[in-house]
């Protein structure tokens, strides 16, 4: 899951990141208004965490903006006030959530979790592909019945080529969904964690190389 992190506390903004990195998601971080609209702009976002009081441009702006923009992104709103009628008034700029400062970190994982499920097309709970399981809410794999450990990035690749379908997925897109903005789209990351899954799951192979197009799982789902 790819998340935009906008709040100009800079300590608040790199504390969230790095824990939603600890959770597995792909992070991007943004101190002020302008530069969470342009890193909105370009980049499609399952959700952004949204602190309503910001410098150059104030969050209600940007999230009406990303609204506005027709893209599935969800946007959870922070801000300092925690009242009725400012969670309302937040709700009604098109704020999907609403999570009043201060709060408890788990919180805000589960709502990223739920937003982002949402801001994706729907998918089973459990993601299967011949033996191969995986559970997304409890971010586990299974193959045959035999526990897979993975790492965070391994687990995100393997979600998005079982969660495609059997569609071809490429590397520029994995790169995008699993990464974030940090990742050097010129180096062999992308391929190299695709072979150390290969090896971690075992023979025969699950996933395929389509050549110069990217990789996918066949009979997914």
């Amino acid at each position: 899951m790819r998340v935009l992190v906008v709040e100009d506390e800079r300590a608040l903004a790199d504390a969230v990141a790095r824990g939603l990195r600890r959770e597995g998601m792909a992070v991007d971080v943004a101190y002020d208004g302008p530069s969470g609209h342009e890193k909105s702009a370009v980049t499609r976002y399952d959700v952004v965490v949204l602190d309503r009081d910001l410098p150059g441009m104030s969050g209600d702006e940007l999230c009406a903006q990303i609204v506005a923009s027709g893209v599935t992104t969800r946007v959870l709103m922070l801000t300092a006030s925690g009242t009725l009628a400012d969670k309302v008034d937040g709700l009604s700029r098109g704020a999907d959530d609403y999570l009043a400062k201060p709060f408890d970190f788990p919180e805000l994982v589960a709502r990223c979790r739920a937003l982002g499920r949402r801001a994706t097309p729907a998918v089973p709970p459990l993601l299967v592909a011949g033996d191969v399981a995986l559970d997304p809410a409890r971010r586990t794999v299974h193959r045959a019945g035999r526990p897979i450990e993975l790492t965070r990035k391994e687990f995100g690749v393997l979600e998005v080529l079982l969660g495609a379908g059997g569609a071809v997925v490429s590397s520029e897109e994995l790169l995008e969904r699993v990464w974030d903005e940090n990742a050097d789209p010129f180096t062999t990351t992308v391929r190299v964690t695709v072979m150390t899954l290969r090896k971690k799951l075992g023979d025969p192979g699950v996933i395929e190389t389509v050549v110069g197009a990217g990789y996918r799982v066949p009979s997914a789902g």
